[in-house]
This record gives structure tokens, sequence and C-alpha cells, in this order.
């Protein structure tokens, strides 16, 4: 793509090596360490599912289980493929023994090595098999009903009870939303295990669990193949649970995942160490799904200013960009985080906002970036509102952004209602249909305002990448230096849960999974 903001490919570079490296020393740390979340999920992969008599979900009876007995450090696919050559029995049967108390899964005999490992890659590989099937499924909606065009809209549901969720998913699709995202209940993401079947009630949005996933996919096929267009299903797989909603989500065939280890840390306090941890594995299900991560950036410009703090978010997408490829994510899964946060009142700010949202297209040509609408500035005047969404969606449009998460009038009053809803839609089809190709029409003013702001912007990020390379990214994010917040490398939620590998560690789905489909 042929720089329209004259951007310097030589800073671009410099900067894209920085975040390399980065994450390079990052992967260092992953490397050697798991979590009690990427083993629960190894369970969930390998067929663990259901509660006990007291709800708590059976990957979390079965990891306790062996974190008490001292094995955690081997992995959890070793003591169950152990347990399997043992017994003869399955890992849900093993599950639930262990939960009746007539299995101490780390006091059985160990078995022949390598009867152990068959044992594993066998039952490894049939859920493997089934996540491809769910993707080639996915391409086959995409190649017979189709999708809509990018930007995809992108709209929330979040009453709390799926069912209901269901009834608004299906109206906004019909009303022309391509993306629909259930918001998860608040503090959903502080919780060390996940909620097991549907749910009805939930404040702020509603319950991520397997059973909701498989209930809103089912409605949202139905409501594709009556439109006549694929509708994509969003959830979060963020927090204390990263890599095991991402292997619900997975499993049930979901499209898009929010997945971001730095929103962890900054914005819900969770322990950097955990969740750099989880967020590896998470992608790499992500990756091999085919489900589009979208990451937080956007998240920055609610806590910093978003003229002064602009380069902060280039920095982090920079870096997310260098995380995912480690986990075997393509570009073109790659929603990398921004926002239309800058405060209406400033001169030009129109302006500085496409330069940000220009920038960011030319740098990651090849992501479908997640744009998020005006939040921090919305007043409760539903006029202005919906303004600030209509030159957001303006800019989406002339930018070619990837994923656009619709500005609501009512934002900052309430949750949407189905006509907020469907006013948004309508403002983002006028636009984007009566601007469609002004990106390719317009060219900018040589060294004019655009251009020297998106150049001040990236030669900042690359100056803050070079510090972050010198410094590593648990100091930076000591010293607050992305979204103003600043977290304790020992602090925070989950580190207790952090476990360095035996030299004999093995997790299958890593083997089977990181590259892609095979």
């Amino acid at each position: 793509m042929e720089s329209k903001l004259n951007l310097n490919q030589g800073l671009i570079d410099s900067a894209r090596s920085a975040a390399k490296n980065i994450a390079e020393n990052v992967q260092q740390f992953i490397d050697k360490n798991t979590t009690v979340t990427v083993e629960r999920t190894v369970a969930r992969l390998m067929g663990v599912d259901g509660v006990d008599e007291i709800d708590k979900p059976l990957p979390n009876v079965l990891v306790d289980n062996i974190k008490e007995g001292g094995g955690l450090s081997r992995g959890v696919a070793f003591w169950i493929g152990n347990a399997m050559v043992n017994t003869g029995l399955t890992p849900q049967e093993i599950a639930e023994k262990v939960s009746a108390g007539e299995i101490d899964i780390t006091k059985l005999p160990i078995a022949d090595e390598k009867k152990i490992m068959d044992a594993v890659y066998e039952t490894a590989k049939m859920m493997v098999e089934r996540i491809k099937n769910n993707r080639a499924k996915r391409e086959d909606y995409l190649n017979t009903i189709g999708e809509g065009q990018k930007p995809y809209l992108y709209v929330i549901v979040a009453t709390g009870n799926i069912y209901e969720d269901v009834l608004q998913a299906q109206a906004a699709a019909r009303q022309g939303a391509d993306v629909i995202a259930v918001i998860r209940t608040t503090a959903q993401s502080l919780l060390d295990y996940v909620p097991y079947g549907p749910t009805t009630e939930g404040f702020g949005g509603t319950f991520a669990t397997q059973e909701n996933f498989r209930i809103m996919r089912r409605a949202l096929d139905e409501v594709g193949e009556e439109i006549g267009r694929y509708i994509r299903l969003c959830n979060y797989c963020s927090g204390l649970c990263m890599p095991e909603i991402a292997a619900m989500g997975a499993m049930e065939r979901l499209d898009v995942m929010l997945n971001d280890a730095l929103y962890g840390i900054l914005f819900r306090d969770i322990n950097m160490q955990r969740t750099l941890v989880d967020q590896y594995f998470s992608r790499i299900i992500n990756g091999f799904a085919g489900i589009i991560i979208n990451t937080g950036e956007d998240n920055y410009l609610t806590t910093a200013d978003a003229v002064e703090e602009a380069h902060t978010v280039l920095a982090s997408q920079f870096i997310n960009e260098q995380f995912a490829l480690k986990a075997g994510i393509p570009e073109e899964q790659m929603g990398l985080g921004h926002a239309f946060e800058m405060n209406p009142a400033l001169e030009n700010g129109f302006l500085y906002e496409l330069a940000q949202a220009q920038m960011a297209r030319e740098i990651f040509p090849k992501a479908p970036l997640k744009y998020m609408p005006p939040t921090k500035f919305m007043t409760g005047n539903i006029f202005r509102g919906h303004l600030q969404d209509a030159l957001f969606n303006f800019i989406s449009i002339w930018t070619h952004q990837g994923i656009q998460l619709l500005g609501m009038p009512t934002e900052a009053i309430h949750t949407p209602h189905l006509q907020d809803r469907m006013l948004s839609i309508e403002n983002a089809q006028y636009i984007f249909n009566n601007a469609k190709n002004i990106g390719d029409e317009v060219e900018f003013k040589k060294d004019g305002m655009i251009q020297k702001r998106a150049q001040e912007v990236l030669a900042k990020a690359e100056n803050l990448l070079k510090d972050i390379e010198t410094e590593g990214i648990f100091d930076t994010i000591e010293k607050g230096k992305f979204g103003g917040v600043k977290r304790s490398f020992t602090g925070g939620k989950g580190l207790a849960g952090v476990v360095e590998k035996d030299e004999k560690y093995f997790n299958p789905f890593i083997d089977l999974m990181l590259g892609g489909v095979k």
C-alpha cells in the first residue's frame, strides 16, 4: 500500500523490529511456565466437561487435584494420559471419579511413556478435528450465503439473559448487523472458573458459558440462513479464564474473540505473568480455529488523553501483532484495536482522528482493524451523540476499517434498546453507501496537518518501543506507560496459578494447533 501519509518506512520497520524483540523476550518467560487455566483448557479440549454437586467445573476439580498432588508442572495431559492407560477410562470418566474421591490422579502408578503419549494424542486429535470441521463449516457458509461488506457492522447485546439476547441479536441481524457481540457479565473476567450451562441472570451482560455460546451460535445460523448473510458471533476470552473460553469458542464456532493480556493487566488488575502465559495458548487456539481476535488498545484512551497518548495505542498494536504472530495468528485475523476518542471540543479533532485511523490502516494493511466509537465524551445528549457517531462512521469508510463497533445515541444513558441499534445501523449504512469510495479518491496535502500528525505519532511510538525493548515490557507496565495505569509484576489477581514447567512437560494442543490448519 502506497502511503498517503508519507510515513517513513524505516521508522515502521524499526518499530516492528523492536516489537518483535519485545515479544521474543516475553516468549522466553512464557515457554518456561504454565498456569492452572492453561491446564484446565487442556482438560476441556481432551473432553472434560460438566460440574460437580456444588457446581464446581470438573476441569477445576481435576487440575486442583493434580496441583495438590504436586504434579501440575508435568502438565494435565500427562496425568490424564497416565490415568487412561491405567484404568481404560475416558478423560471425562476420570474427572468424574476424581470428583467422587475414587481416584487420586497423581498417586496412580506411572505407565509406559509411549502408551501415555499415544493415548493423549489420539484423544487430542479428535478435538482438533472437531475444531477443523467448525472452521470448514464457517467457510462453507461464507462461500454459499456470503456475508456483509467491510467494515463489518458490529453491535452488542447485553441483557443478562441468553434467551433475551437471542431475540435482540436476531433483530439486530435483520436490521443489518454483521457481528453480534454478547457482552460478558460484569467482572466475569475475575472469576477463576467458567460457569456452566445456560444463564438467565447477569449484570451489565450475560455469562460466557459454553452452553450460551451454543445457543447463540444456533440462533445466528438460523437468522443468517433466513436473511442470506453469515452473522459472526463475538465474545470475550480475556480475564483469568482466557484460554478456556477460547477453547469453548473454538468448539462452538465463534468467529471473533476479545483477546488481549494488556487489557486484563491494565483494566482488570490481572497479574501480568499469569495472563501473558494464558494469552499465548488462547491465541494458538483462536488462530487455529479461524477466530478473529480483537485487541483492547481503544481502552487506553478512556484513561489517558487521546491526543497526547495516541502513540501508546500504536506501540501496543505493534506488540500485539508480534504476540499474535508468535501464536500462529495470521494478519487477516488480527482485529487490532483503536478508537475515535478525542474531545469533540478540540479544534480540528476530526483531522487528527482521520490521521490516526489512516495511519493504522497503512501500517497494518492486512489486519481487519477494530474501530471503537466515541464513549468518553458522550454526555447523554442523544442528538450530538448521533452526530459524533456519524463522524466516526465517516472516518471508518474513508480509511477502510475492518470491524466497526457501532456507537449508540444513548451511550452513557442505558444499555441499547432495539430502536437505538436500528438508528445506529441506519447511520452507518447511509454513510458507508454515500461515501463508499472516498478513501480511493481523496489524497492528503503534502506536509499538511494530517500527514504531520501521523508522522509525529509514528515517531513517538517508535521511540517508546525502543525504550520498551531496552527495559522489557514488565518494567514498562510497572511504570504506567500504557493507559497511565501502573501494575506490579507480582501484584494483581491470579499469580498463585502460575507454575514453572517440568523438563518433561508437554501440551499436545500446542503441538497440533500451532502453525494453523494442517
